[in-house]
């Protein structure tokens, strides 16, 4: 991948996409490509392609996705589904169709079934039956299989990533959020908060702007065949309770609150643990500590989301 090369992030404006976007600009990527969803619906497969004709890219990030937390999971399963599906295989076939060199598709750790032995490793994907996620983990196993049969019917580099809980700067802080950001939301409105479950499952979280690091590094100097596959986790190595992260998150924002836990609602799997050895083996690594990204994450909410 060239610093003059066209490279199309789909999803620009969301957590994984706006990281995406700031590594490349980082690195002195001069060409970086993007689509207006109000004017380029990717669940539209006319506009998908039409785009791709028009703009013609090299390099693809796939970010684009109907995601939530198990609130959103269980509220619009239908829509999680068709969405996904809709996304993926519009841009994944419109890649293959205009020539696009290099494609990584976001998949996520909910994939894994939940008895599977822990860490998890590439090969235990599509094993078993996944967690209260199941149509957003439907809807991205069938893009993982979409890429992996582009691989083996054409000899298209599409690769997949599975982040584990990814957090950061842009992402949705509302009651249908992932953990992090709810909870943010909610201790920074201060009073009750209500917090699901017992507290005692264990999640690892990695910081947006690593996983976009790992992501372009991987499209900058690796291939298919470098993969499980093609597929390859991206995690931080490392798990937090709930609990803990309730403290973390308490600390940082320093509002008066008074927590409940509401037993009646899930708590997920208790632990959803992944080996990410071979990105390790890349050369690649986390930079920040959980503290720090949820500073940065609640400085920018503080600033930024709620105006």
């Amino acid at each position: 991948m060239e610093k003059n090369s066209r490279i199309y992030i789909a999803g620009h404006t969301g957590l994984v996409g706006s990281a995406v976007v700031r590594e490349l600009r980082r690195r002195g990527y001069v060409r970086i490509q993007v689509s207006d969803s109000s004017v380029t619906d990717l669940r539209d497969r006319y506009k998908t392609r039409s785009w791709f004709g028009a703009y013609g890219p090299e390099y693809v990030f796939l970010c684009a996705a109907h995601a939530g937390g198990i609130k959103e999971a269980i509220g619009h399963p239908v829509e999680m589904l068709s969405d996904n599906i809709l996304i993926q295989t519009n841009v994944i076939n419109a890649c293959k169709e205009f020539g696009v060199k290099k494609l990584i598709n976001f998949g996520s750790s909910c994939l894994y079934p939940v008895d599977a032995e822990q860490p998890y490793r590439e090969e235990q994907l599509g094993t078993g039956k996944t967690d209260e996620n199941w149509s957003y983990a439907a809807a991205k196993l069938a893009g993982i299989e979409l890429c992996r049969a582009h691989h083996r019917q054409y000899g298209r580099n599409f690769m997949s990533v599975i982040p584990c809980n990814i957090y950061g700067i842009n992402d949705r802080f509302d009651e249908y959020g992932h953990v992090i950001p709810s909870l943010i939301r909610k201790f920074h409105e201060g009073g009750v908060v209500e917090l699901w479950g017992d507290g005692n499952a264990k999640r690892e979280f990695l910081y947006s702007d690593d996983l976009a690091e790992a992501c372009v590094l991987l499209m900058e100097g690796y291939t298919y065949s470098d993969l499980v596959d093609g597929v390859v986790n991206i995690g931080s190595g490392e798990e937090t309770q709930i609990c803990g992260l309730k403290a973390v998150i308490s600390n940082t924002v320093k509002n008066y609150t008074l927590n409940t836990w509401n037993f009646s609602k899930p708590s997920g799997v208790p632990s959803k643990l992944m080996d990410s050895s071979r990105m390790r083996a890349f050369g690649w690594k986390p930079k920040t500590s959980l503290e720090d990204g949820i500073r940065k994450v609640y400085g920018w909410y503080n600033n930024s989301a709620r105006c």
